[in-house]
């Protein structure tokens, strides 16, 4: 009896063993997987200078969770990441934070998910230690503060995209500038615009943006969408509404692809353009709504290899190449194609404009298929732009040469064509085929066509005549040399 006793109490010390060590695995296999999870969610932030987690989430307690749903998800949904989508709360650090990761992962997708409204400080997407191929998921509506204190002492943009290699933003989603409040410089704005300042998510109301304005806006105003330094860019299918200024601008970019985008502010808004490119190389833009108070398009300097085709445009400036040459620099654009294109209540059709006392060149352009409708002035050329009451005339000149207009018709208001080339550096190459522009009003007396220092060829007879064009090549003694060519 003793034995057997001795017996079960041996067994049953060995089965109390087994347990605690079963117990003690248990214990110590969730701890492991545990700060596994919690290492990966520090190390998805780590190098990213726009928000730190810190072992903290957004809200700034102390619990260590990821938004993510799973370790192995490429999808990174704003709202897992603290954004309330409420249309009032600050949800910046939350785009920041959901930034901070997809950033970290090659191909990954952030999310803006649709039915939200998210307010949206000024912010930037930042590399060039991201990864690649990274798309921008716009389902939902991003608006800007309006509030001057959101802007500081003035801001060039507000949604920005820098130094990035295969950058997509798609979707149905719309960004809105909100730019009433900088274009009338106003104090007071309406209702709908106020973000409550009720409690935030991110404590309290000191990180909620007031709509109340304190002070006017800052006189510098900031282009809605932004790219610059990037390359295999595409923004596809969303709207892009009311910018305090340029609505989407590339800035050294290297293959830019723009389509089924629609952008719109009133006609009267001051230097909002629908899509400014300036030092890009390799552009397409298509299938595009554009209505805004400037350019529909405008091709700055450094820009070639641009072909912008099947675009609606107004009201707006039309579609121009230039100002070029602003305060005696040099500017270089060539190779650019813009046809298939229906103009309605612009102010100009096609334009290339430049500043006397410039340098440089435009030359390989092709200006093909435009349909206008009441427009002011449907073709221009002038060599002696300037924005004030008044410009110094000035001897140098950006080169103007091999610019093609064909098969453009429609109505006009003020004047058919104008040709203002520089005395010193005529407009050479002007070839004009299939032009068929009449008055809006048919009994109007406007002006006839204009043309100063302008040579090429008239290919086909046109309506109006266009008999001021001086046919062949400006003779040698013409030609000054603008001593710094492309």
């Amino acid at each position: 009896m003793r034995g057997f006793s001795l017996k079960s109490l041996t067994i049953t010390i060995f089965i109390a063993c087994l347990a605690c060590s079963s117990r003690f695995q248990t214990c110590s296999a969730r701890k492991t997987k545990y700060a596994k999870h919690t290492k990966q969610f520090k190390n998805i932030g780590k190098d990213y200078d726009g928000y730190s987690y810190d072992n903290k989430f957004i809200d700034g307690s102390n619990r260590v969770t990821t938004p993510l749903k799973n370790a192995d998800s490429s999808i990174f949904n704003v709202l897992d990441f603290g954004a309330k989508g409420d249309g009032k709360t600050d949800d910046t650090k939350a785009f920041e934070a959901a930034w901070a990761a997809a950033c970290q992962v090659r191909g990954s997708t952030m999310m803006v998910p649709s039915g939200s409204m998210f307010l949206v400080k000024p912010v930037t997407f930042s590399g060039p230690n991201c990864e690649s191929n990274i798309v921008f998921q716009l389902d939902g509506k991003i608006i800007a503060p309006t509030s001057s204190s959101a802007w500081g002492s003035g801001l060039l943009q507000w949604l920005d995209f820098s130094k990035l290699q295969g950058i997509t933003i798609r979707g149905k989603g719309t960004i809105d500038g909100q730019g009433s409040v900088w274009w009338n410089d106003s104090t007071e704005e309406s209702e709908s615009e106020t973000p409550n300042t009720g409690d935030s998510f991110y404590g309290g109301n000191q990180n909620s943006i007031s709509g109340e304005l304190s002070s006017k806006m800052p006189s510098t105003k900031p282009t809605a969408l932004r790219f610059y330094g990037s390359s295999d860019v595409t923004v596809t299918g969303i709207t892009i509404q009311n910018s305090p200024q340029t609505h989407l601008k590339f800035d050294d970019c290297i293959g830019v692809q723009v389509s089924d985008v629609s952008v719109s502010s009133p006609g009267d808004s001051p230097n909002t353009d629908g899509i400014h490119l300036q030092n890009s190389n390799g552009v397409v833009i298509y299938n595009t709504n554009l209505a805004c108070g400037d350019d529909c398009v405008s091709i700055q300097t450094g820009c070639s290899n641009v072909f912008v085709h099947n675009v609606n445009c107004g009201p707006g400036h039309g579609i121009s190449i230039g100002g070029l040459g602003k305060d005696n620099t040099k500017a270089c654009v060539s190779n650019v194609t813009v046809r298939d294109i229906t103009m309605q209540d612009t102010m100009t059709g096609v334009r290339i404009k430049t500043w006397q006392g410039g340098s440089g060149s435009v030359s390989g352009v092709m200006f093909s298929n435009i349909q206008v409708s009441e427009v002011q002035t449907p073709i221009m050329i002038d060599q002696f732009y300037c924005d004030k009451s008044r410009c110094a005339n000035e001897t140098s000149a950006v080169a103007i040469s091999d610019i093609n207009f064909v098969n453009i018709k429609g109505t006009y208001t003020e004047k058919p064509v104008h040709f203002a080339c520089s005395d010193s550096l005529p407009c050479s190459g002007v070839t004009l085929t299939t032009i068929q522009l009449k008055p809006a009003q048919a009994a109007s007396q406007l002006d006839a066509p204009y043309c100063w220092e302008t040579y090429g060829e008239l290919k086909t007879s046109t309506i109006p005549p266009i008999n001021c064009l001086q046919t062949g090549k400006p003779s040698k003694n013409k030609l000054h040399s603008n001593g710094d060519s492309c």
